[in-house]
Parts: C-alpha cells; sequence; structure tokens
C-alpha cells in the first residue's frame, strides 16, 4: 500500500500543477506558422465533398508526398516514405534493423544486444507488429498471444469523490501493485512468465436488412497461471492487439489545434457525437501534451511510444524509461535484482542513438496509395460513408504543420480518416478501464488507411483493439454509444449499399 500513496502524492502533485493543461503545447516539433493564405487553401481542401461522382483533389495519394505504391506482398507497409532522401534512407534502414532486432537476456557476449527482460511479451519490436502490420488475438489452440497484450490496473482510491476535477479525471487508475501495467506472459530462463491470457469467445447473431445473418463474436479474458500471487481484486483488464505502424510521422504532425476544433466533449451541436482528446504526461517534455498513440490515446509522441514499448513489451531501459527491470515491479524481487544490461558505457540497455533511429523507422513507414479509387462501386461507397455519418468520426482528410526539422511530414494533405479523439463505443466494446482522460467505454479513432491490405501484410482481417472482429462487417456492427445510430443504419440500408460501402473502406 505504500507503494501506491507513493504513485497517488506523486500523480496528484503533477496534476495539480497542470490542471489548465489543454493539450495544444508541441514541442516535439519545429512548427513554421502558417500564413493566411495558406490557412484559406486548408480550409477549402479539406472541405466535406459535395460530388461522389469523381475523386476529390489528390485523394488518391492518402498519405501525400509520402505516399508509396502499392507492392502486392507481405511487404506492403514496410516501405519508406516516398519523400525521404537517399542519405535519410540508409537511416531507415538501419533503424528497421534494430526494429527486427532479436534481443537477448544478460549477460552475453553481444553487449549492444543484451538488456532482455527479465520479463518481456516479445524479443523484438518486429515480433508484436509483424510485418509493420496489424496483430491477432491467439488463435484457439494452438497459438500464442505474441501480437496482444493485457494491460492491468486498479482503481485509484484518491480520485474518489474527490473535489479538484483535474484530479478525479487524471488520476484514474494505479498499477496492480504485484503486476505492474501490463502482463508479460514470457520470462528469462531462471524467472517464471507472469501470467498467459485465456480467451473465451460467445457467437452473437445479428440479422441485417436483407436476411443476411452475421455472428459477433464476444470475448470473455482471464489471466491463468499467474506466478507471483494473486492479482489485486480490484483488477482491470483491457486486451490489446498490435496496431499497425504505416503513417505514425503523419499523424504526429497534425496540428493539435486542428485536432482540437473537432471535439466536442458536450455534444454542443446535437448530433449525438461528442469526441475528447486525451491529455497526456510527456515523460521527454515534463508536461501534459495530447495523447495521438494507443487505442486510447495514451501516448503523446511516437518517441515516448517506443520507449514505453521498449520497457514494457521487451524489459529494455532507455533514457526515457530508466529502469533497467523493465515493467517489473518492486513485489518482484527476484526481477529487479536479476543481472542487467544497463550499467555500460551505454548507461541504458539502449542509448538515445538507437532509440532516435527506431523513432525514426517508425515515424517514416510509408502508406500505400488507395486501389481503384474510381470505380463506380467505390465511388457509391464513399457516398454513403459520408450520408450515414461514418466521417463525424472518421475525419476523412487534415494537413499536416510545415515543419522545418521533418520534411518528409511536412505541410501534406493527408487521407487518415480519423478524427484522433476519443469516442464513447458503447458497453459492448467497454473495456471498463480508465487511461487518463479516456473512460473504461472510450476509444481513440483508429486510422482507416491500409485496412484493406491486412489480409495481404498479415493473413487474416481482425479488426478492433483486441481483433474480436474478423471482418470490416463484423468491426461496423461492433459500433455502439456514439456510433449507435451509425450501425443500425448500416444493418438497415439496402445490401447493395452496404457492400459498397466495405469496398470503399477496403480501398482506402
Amino acid at each position: 500500500m505504500q507503494h501506491l500513496a507513493k504513485i497517488s502524492a506523486i500523480a496528484a502533485l503533477a496534476v495539480a500543477s497542470v490542471a489548465g493543461a489543454d493539450g495544444l503545447d508541441e514541442p516535439h516539433l519545429q512548427i513554421i506558422p502558417r500564413t493566411a493564405q495558406e490557412i484559406a487553401r486548408i480550409e477549402a481542401v479539406t472541405a466535406p465533398p459535395t460530388d461522389f461522382s469523381a475523386l476529390s483533389p489528390f485523394e488518391e495519394r492518402t498519405a501525400g508526398a509520402a505516399t508509396v505504391r502499392v507492392r502486392d506482398n507481405a511487404d506492403a507497409f514496410s516501405q519508406p516514405s516516398a519523400n525521404i532522401t537517399f542519405a535519410d534512407e540508409l537511416t531507415f534502414k538501419v533503424g528497421n534493423g534494430l526494429f527486427r532486432k532479436l534481443w537477448v537476456s544478460s549477460p552475453a557476449s553481444t553487449l549492444a544486444s543484451d538488456g532482455l527482460g527479465p520479463l518481456f511479451n516479445a524479443r523484438s519490436c518486429q515480433r508484436c507488429h509483424l510485418k509493420d502490420g496489424r496483430g491477432h488475438p491467439p488463435e484457439p489452440g494452438d497459438d500464442n498471444a505474441i501480437s496482444m497484450l493485457m494491460r492491468v490496473s486498479i482503481p485509484d482510491p484518491a480520485s474518489y469523490g474527490a473535489k479538484n476535477f483535474a484530479l478525479r479525471q487524471y488520476l484514474a487508475t494505479l498499477p496492480d501493485p504485484t503486476y505492474g501495467t501490463q502482463i508479460q506472459d514470457f520470462a528469462i530462463q531462471g524467472h517464471k512468465a507472469e501470467a498467459q491470457i485465456s480467451i473465451v469467445y460467445i457467437e452473437d447473431p445479428i440479422t441485417l436488412s436483407d436476411g443476411e445473418v452475421v455472428s459477433l463474436r464476444r470475448p470473455s479474458y482471464a489471466l491463468t497461471d499467474p506466478s507471483y500471487g494473486p492479482l489485486h481484486p480490484d483488477v482491470m483488464l483491457s486486451p490489446r492487439i498490435a496496431p499497425q505502424m504505416i503513417g505514425l510521422g503523419l499523424l504526429e504532425a497534425i496540428p493539435a489545434a486542428d485536432i482540437m476544433a473537432n471535439a466536442d466533449p458536450e455534444d454542443s451541436d446535437g448530433d449525438g457525437i461528442s469526441g475528447r482528446a486525451n491529455i497526456v504526461w510527456s515523460k521527454e517534455f515534463e508536461r501534459y501534451m495530447l495523447g495521438r498513440f494507443g487505442h486510447k490515446a495514451g501516448t503523446p509522441t511516437i518517441r515516448q511510444q517506443s520507449a514505453d514499448a521498449f520497457a514494457g513489451d521487451i524489459g529494455i531501459s532507455s533514457p526515457i524509461n530508466p529502469n533497467g527491470a523493465g515493467e517489473c515491479t518492486a513485489a518482484q524481487v527476484g526481477c529487479q535484482t536479476a543481472m542487467h544490461g544497463d550499467g555500460d558505457a551505454r548507461i541504458h540497455e539502449i542509448d538515445d542513438e538507437i532509440l532516435d533511429l527506431v523513432t525514426f523507422y517508425s515515424r517514416n513507414l510509408a502508406v500505400p496509395a488507395r486501389r481503384d479509387v474510381d470505380d463506380p462501386q467505390i465511388l457509391r461507397g464513399k457516398e454513403v460513408f459520408h450520408a450515414t455519418g461514418c466521417a463525424s468520426c472518421h475525419t476523412p482528410s487534415f494537413v499536416t504543420h510545415r515543419l522545418e526539422n521533418r520534411p518528409e511530414q511536412s505541410f501534406q494533405l493527408i487521407w487518415p480518416y480519423t478524427d484522433m479523439l476519443l469516442h464513447d463505443m458503447g458497453d459492448g466494446l467497454a473495456d471498463h478501464r480508465p487511461e487518463v482522460l479516456a473512460n473504461g467505454r472510450e476509444w481513440r479513432t483508429a486510422p482507416l488507411w491500409g485496412t484493406g491490405l491486412t489480409e495481404q501484410v498479415n493473413g487474416h482481417t481482425y479488426f478492433l483493439h483486441d481483433g474480436r472482429a474478423r471482418s470490416l462487417l463484423e468491426a461496423i456492427l461492433w459500433h455502439g454509444g456514439e456510433a449507435e445510430s451509425q450501425r443500425d443504419a448500416v444493418i438497415d440500408m439496402p445490401k447493395a449499399d452496404r457492400d459498397a460501402l466495405i469496398r470503399f473502406v477496403e480501398s482506402l
């Protein structure tokens, strides 16, 4: 309990000092302000379409000048941005090598590769983000959870009944006192994995307008074989599959003000759709910033996301997360006292240079161009997408900041189909686990670009935060909460329109 009280007190002080944080601070970017003429051009080019008989201007280049041609194999998500320089392409390839590197436990003769664990989820970044694409839940019988992890936390009693609004909002959860913030289901020799993920599915049928029946698999999760004692009785579980990696640098370069302009937390326009920003703590810049990455937008930058994955998923320390024991808690004494890979000339198991290289690679994984964009069925699907209200959350386009330090992402018209905001998705998709400002029913709108290439890259068509949906149609039918009317419209619409809608999303 002393451990929990210490975390709670530190968090309370942090929140009290930044209660007015608005998320508009962007210290990770070197921004060149837009001119009045540029602002007018941006408003015109990102305006909602009115003519669905043809493409919108530049729509086929979904990532602007960074867009690459589509490869017809599993490497479709593993290309560098098309506008990268020859010199930076080498940097990208070095970063790719580090992303694919298999880490080993300490001590090892390969000092540049040691430090794995002692507890971990995977031995490399690539083993979770398979071919830089989307992970999947374990298959029944013979598969592990290599590209899926389980977040865990407990309610923070300090937030109960707090009079300070910011305190109530930011202090939603604490780590499980024994198992931390996620379950590591692998361990190095001499140590025990924390637990294993167990999933049981129940099939729920839904009948569509033409009599077609679609079955949704409803998962139930449990943790089996806990090795370090029982979890806290109030533990909250949140399964997460690894998301695809393409276009991250462009999402990071969208102006925070443009994202916040779409937020409507009180639904002031009465359309039933709110949208809230997650304002999260930056370990690197020691301030609150707009959350952009993760299924609940819990991380502000690609660099912090990379460092957190090294620590939590692989057990590797870095300047941002300096603990050589990774995510091990004080209750896991053997893990804390094990030999780690830090303490040599690098200080940490990876240094700033390695972290920067992996960040550069992650920032510059290119988005492939759209396919069959002028097909009449796809154009009809686009019209259905807008008429149904899907674009209210899946905002089609943005223009990125003009940047001094990132030419690949600078001033690009992009089509990610996300507003980057949190939305209440209803009880069906709720994990009932808060994350900073996100409550247990809220998820960040997932970008749709590259969705139709998932089967080509990863060999499956599993979608949503835990991969429960086995098709795009199932993913749509899981929508609830703010998207309930859109889901119902899809159920009730003619099959031809439903097929066109799916075909449009697959073209993105």
